[in-house]
């Protein structure tokens, strides 16, 4: 297969008629306009392990995730499909053809991020997804991590991104430096053939590197986040707010820029039905749930951990694997 990849043909998927547009726009998507690969976000004590959606039209979801970003359909019924890599699920998808979609002032998802194991894994994908001509919401480079923004068919927020290695991450009194420069596209590509598309599913080490939220409140959300579920923040700029576990860059997102005073979700809407943050820690597991006892935060116990409700409705789980 021979394919047009011309800056001009990724500038036009991406709506953009500059690299400065596009990069402005994946400034909007990530939130850091202004001033390594998944081994590192998997061996920190807590990371991210899979997504659950609730979706309208759970055909034309699946097929998306399965053939834009390149995860396996695992289990598939009915009602709910799970999609991930070397028998590991990433996203769940539950059916609710009757849900409105949410709207984009809510809380809730900002995207879902997919972190490829190697920058040269990104390039692969970048030819796929031009090959098939998959429209795009912005590219840029982070200086911890290179990324490309799109949204799947009901609005469900995406990044693809690869991390660049944890020894050229910048930090500054337990903040690390970001930005939204823009990304130097025929470096990237000038690790792979662009001529031909050889991403046929995603790569065995891919994983959900990080979650974004839409939150209703920042210094509510930092308390949840950073005071009862024990995430770490790594940097702050005005109406966002980064958080992870053992100096990863981020693991959890979240902005106000578009949900400032956001009340409850609605779980008759589409969107995130909730995310899971693992640890293989018992010790760590124990004291994530005293935590959440202290600060008096709603909690449902499971197999393996807890679920514990964010102020606007959002599930997040805390498991050990």
């Amino acid at each position: 297969m021979t394919i047009d990849l011309t800056r001009r043909t990724l500038l036009q998927l991406a709506g953009a008629t500059s690299l400065a547009m596009a990069a402005a726009a994946a400034a909007r998507a990530e939130g850091t306009s202004q001033g390594g690969g998944p081994t590192y976000a998997s061996r920190t004590p807590m990371r991210v392990g899979m997504v659950t959606l609730r979706v309208k039209n759970l055909d034309t979801v699946s097929d998306y995730y399965r053939d834009v970003i390149g995860l396996t359909v695992l289990e598939r019924s009915a009602t709910a499909a799970k999609l991930g890599t070397a028998g590991i699920t990433l996203l769940a998808l539950e059916a609710r053809p009757d849900a409105a979609i949410e709207p984009r002032n809510a809380a809730g998802l900002y995207h879902t991020a997919f972190l490829m194991p190697t920058r040269k894994d990104l390039a692969r994908w970048l030819v796929h997804a031009a090959s098939h001509r998959v429209p795009l919401s912005g590219f840029a480079d982070h200086l911890v991590s290179e990324s490309v923004y799109l949204d799947d068919p009901e609005g469900n927020g995406i990044e693809v991104y690869a991390d660049r290695d944890p020894s050229q991450w910048q930090w500054s009194e337990g903040s690390v430096k970001m930005a939204a420069d823009e990304l130097n596209i025929p470096d990237l590509l000038s690790l792979t053939n662009t001529r031909v598309a050889d991403y046929a599913k995603s790569p065995d080490g891919l994983r959900v590197g990080h979650m974004h939220l839409r939150v209703g409140d920042l210094a509510q959300a930092e308390s949840f986040y950073h005071g009862a579920v024990g995430l770490d923040p790594t940097r702050k700029r005005n109406g966002a707010a980064f958080l992870s576990s053992g100096r990863y860059h981020h693991h959890l997102g979240m902005n106000v820029w578009q949900s400032q005073g956001a009340g409850q979700r609605d779980d008759a809407t589409t969107g995130l039905a909730w995310f899971s943050l693992v640890t293989e820690k018992p010790e760590l597991l124990a004291a994530q749930e005293e935590r959440l006892y202290k600060a008096a935060v709603q909690i449902a116990q499971l197999p393996g951990g807890v679920e514990a409700i964010d102020p606007w409705g959002t599930r997040v789980r805390l498991l050990k694997v």
